[in-house]
């Protein structure tokens, strides 16, 4: 009888791929970055292993919304005490921390759990177009996985 082979820890291999979200829907841009964390391109994927790549994500400054979005959609934190809740817009955290806008977005696709943890630390975001990951030879992201809005209508 034939079994599925799940592949061990040791025979993972990780890749790492560069993307450039100037332009870049912030969904569709993070729901492909989410594909890829989680390792579902892959043949091998398994729902119960971390068999993801590596995604390095630079030019977050330049990411857009459609719609009213940029004005609209708001970010919460709370820092535990009671009426301590602040609110900001997407307009003025793309300003302050841009980074911070993808990871969220990223972040809300992956699983509730430690195996979602585990693929998110393998996301680095940088609001430029400059990164630190030259070593790691990454691969360009390619556009194929984004959708652009014109080809969804």
């Amino acid at each position: 009888m034939n079994r599925t082979h799940t592949p061990r820890a040791e025979e993972l291999n990780r890749d790492w791929w560069v993307i450039d979200l100037e332009g870049k829907t912030l969904g569709r841009a993070a729901a492909a970055i989410a594909h890829v964390l989680i390792g579902k391109h892959k043949p091998d994927y398994a729902p119960h292993l971390d068999n993801g790549d590596f995604v390095v994500a630079i030019n977050a400054n330049k990411v857009r919304v459609t719609g009213n979005k940029a004005k609209d959609k708001a970010y919460f934190r709370h820092s535990g005490y009671p009426g301590a809740i602040k609110e900001e817009r997407f307009e003025q955290l793309i300003k302050r921390r841009p980074e911070k806008i993808i990871e969220l977005a990223v972040k809300n696709m992956l699983p509730k759990n430690r195996l979602g943890r585990a693929m998110q630390r393998k996301l680095k975001v940088y609001p430029g177009p400059r990164h630190p990951h030259q070593a790691q030879r990454p691969k360009e992201f390619p556009d194929r996985y984004i959708k652009t809005v014109k080809e969804v209508k």
